[in-house]
């Protein structure tokens, strides 16, 4: 049997679909296996390598972990990217990796859930503080800064208004004060916004949504400079998430259709979004592909796509919005996204139940707001289903 090479070949300016197929695809193919073989081996031979370089799973450093996270890194266009056992460990080890205690953080106002409680409670234990920035106001910033300031973390789309925050703006701050950028670009996924390539130092994505598109595995990644990566891989060294030989397979096969699957739910968002804008029994649609939209043209002058995320609200409010979800039958009442399936769920009720009623309504995500993560149904019949369930609640 004969192989072509013994090293990986660069795939820097390849396409995105290119890269998405054969980006970190092991070289020369293991006994010349098209698909990257599961390594269930939690150890392998030591060969006097520095501790964090020893093959070994907990450290990140198997050839399943190391090869989805060279595929991840062509994706996003960085340098180097680590997978991790769940988005939340992205987002923890990252924070925990450039922050001590007595630091502070300037982050987004209105953020992920999991990601508001990290900083409200285990950060804060931990003594690191935070302030919340208006992304929309790039002026107010310098005004939360202090010389413990380290680093700025905002979403690509916030979750569940889907707004865009001043991407450009961020990146000149922290440049401007020497912070760190972080974005969360879970919402776009590389298909519709490549943070790195706009001067973001580190881009983590819940690998468990759009990256992987199949809602069968929980992962996270964070991509960046080689020197900050290893950094994060060095604090989740120690703190556990490394994500399992399966559940990269998983991932690595779902990264192959990324960028046919997010091209398709970017269409049919579009469709059921303006179906919604045009229909009488909605008061508010949450979708930056519209061009009612306030954050439109930045993110047309800056996506490549609008995302599978829609946000509404129905003129009866709660009562109608639990309506909606009976009446539906295609869309699946389930928190989560960017799988297959379509699903709808009432922010308030699940993925923001943790925050007060007052921050839920300071964030602007009331008791009747419905997010929906489009899937790869037919969009014809999407639209079908989703306007004869308003014509029920309305």
């Amino acid at each position: 049997m004969t192989t072509k090479s013994s090293s990986p070949p660069s795939h820097a300016t390849d396409s995105l679909e290119t890269r998405s197929v054969h980006a970190g695809e092991p070289r020369p193919r293991p006994s010349g296996a098209l698909v990257a073989p599961i390594y269930q081996s939690s150890t392998y031979e030591y060969h006097g390598e520095d501790y964090h370089d020893v093959a070994y799973l907990r450290l990140s450093t198997t050839p399943s972990q190391v090869s989805v996270g060279r595929k991840i890194a062509a994706l996003e266009g960085a340098e180097a990217a680590l997978v991790t056992a769940s988005g939340m460990a992205a987002i923890s080890a990252t924070l925990m990796a450039f922050t001590s205690a007595g630091d502070h953080i300037l982050a987004q106002d209105c953020l992920y859930g999991g990601t508001q409680s990290f900083l409200r409670g285990d950060l804060s234990r931990f003594g690191v503080e935070h302030s919340a920035i208006d992304p929309q106001r790039p002026e107010s910033w310098a005004a939360q800064l202090k010389p413990t300031t380290r680093l700025i973390y905002v979403e690509t789309l916030t979750n569940p208004l889907v707004q865009v925050a001043d991407l450009e703006a961020v990146v000149a701050f922290a440049r401007e004060h020497d912070l760190i950028s972080v974005i969360d670009n879970t919402f776009a996924s590389p298909v519709n916004f490549r943070p790195a390539e706009h001067g973001f130092d580190l881009v983590m994505e819940s690998c468990t949504k759009y990256m992987n598109g199949h809602s069968d595995l929980v992962a996270g990644s964070v991509a960046g400079s080689a020197e900050k990566v290893r950094r994060i891989k060095l604090t989740l060294d120690h703190l556990g998430g490394c994500l399992d030989p399966h559940a990269c397979f998983l991932l690595q096969r779902g990264l192959k259709t990324l960028t046919l699957r997010v091209r398709a739910q970017n269409a049919s968002a579009l469709a059921l979004a303006r179906l919604l804008d045009s229909h009488p029994a909605v008061a508010q649609v949450n979708y930056p592909g519209l061009k009612g939209h306030p954050e439109h043209a930045r993110a047309a002058a800056l996506f490549d796509g609008f995302g599978g995320m829609v946000s509404f609200e129905l003129e009866g409010g709660t009562t109608a919005a639990e309506a909606l979800l009976e009446a539906v039958t295609l869309p699946t009442v389930a928190v989560s996204l960017g799988g297959p399936e379509t699903l709808m769920v009432r922010p308030a009720a699940a993925i923001h139940s943790q925050a007060s009623a007052e921050q839920r309504e300071a964030s602007g995500i009331t008791e009747g707001l419905i997010r929906m993560s489009v899937g790869l149904e037919g969009t014809d019949d999407l639209l079908a289903d989703l306007a004869q369930a308003l014509e029920q609640v309305g």
